[in-house]
């Protein structure tokens, strides 16, 4: 008989991913063995290291996604509905949201201001290296919510927003010694689950939504 897919089996997807961002810190490690120190990178290292970061995360992302296909049959990229006028509203809210509270912890708009601290050769690898971290987010959203929903029900609950909140949002306040980073991560995770229901949870849609709301 053919296994009957459990939230147990989504969850285990979605905790893949979010494993992937330890790949980092382990990066950092290895580094350290060769004597560059993350706090004073220097140019080059900077790049070399998001060019590593970013591969590995992008390469985590798809096998990640070949294992949600072969253990629950779930087809990511199937198309949803439509989205009606007032999920197009809400999106533009979400937006709003995410750049206001951006713009008060930035003490300015953030790609300004990292486009004028980097540099522009820098500015290029670093949002690249933000868009591969968006690609594992969503699939902690997408996955974190199929998990919850098959448990629980009540498809209109962030779940995946929830979850992302808890494994990704609050360990920044570790990561970057901050209660505060911590919670602004968290409350951004709670909003990048609630886009992906806004826009019917079809991912083709939310994948880039999520990785702008991330990167803006």
């Amino acid at each position: 008989m053919e296994k009957r897919v459990s939230g147990s089996d989504y969850l285990w997807c979605a905790l893949y991913a979010a494993a992937g961002f330890a790949f980092e810190l382990i990066l950092v490690q290895l580094e350290r063995l060769i004597g560059w120190d993350i706090s004073t990178f220097t140019a080059s290292q900077n790049i070399i290291h998001w060019c590593i970061t970013t591969a590995a995360w992008i390469l985590v992302g798809f096998i990640v996604i070949r294992i949600g296909e072969k253990t629950t049959h779930f087809d990511i990229w199937q198309r949803r509905p439509n989205m009606a006028a007032w999920q197009y509203a809400m999106i533009a809210v979400c937006f709003a949201v995410n750049i206001v509270s951006k713009y008060l912890d930035w003490n300015g708009f953030k790609i300004a201001v990292e486009w004028e601290s980097q540099g522009p050769m820098l500015f290029w690898f670093q949002y690249a290296y933000y868009l591969a971290e968006a690609f594992l987010i969503s699939l902690v959203i997408v996955y974190g919510q199929k998990a919850c929903e098959t448990w629980f029900g009540a498809a209109g609950i962030p779940y995946g927003g929830i979850l992302l909140a808890l494994v990704w949002g609050l360990p920044h306040i570790l990561s970057k010694g901050d209660i505060a980073t911590g919670l602004l991560a968290a409350f951004a995770g709670f909003l990048f689950g609630a886009a992906y229901l806004f826009v019917n949870k079809d991912y083709r849609r939310a994948l880039p939504i999520i990785a702008l709301l991330f990167i803006v």
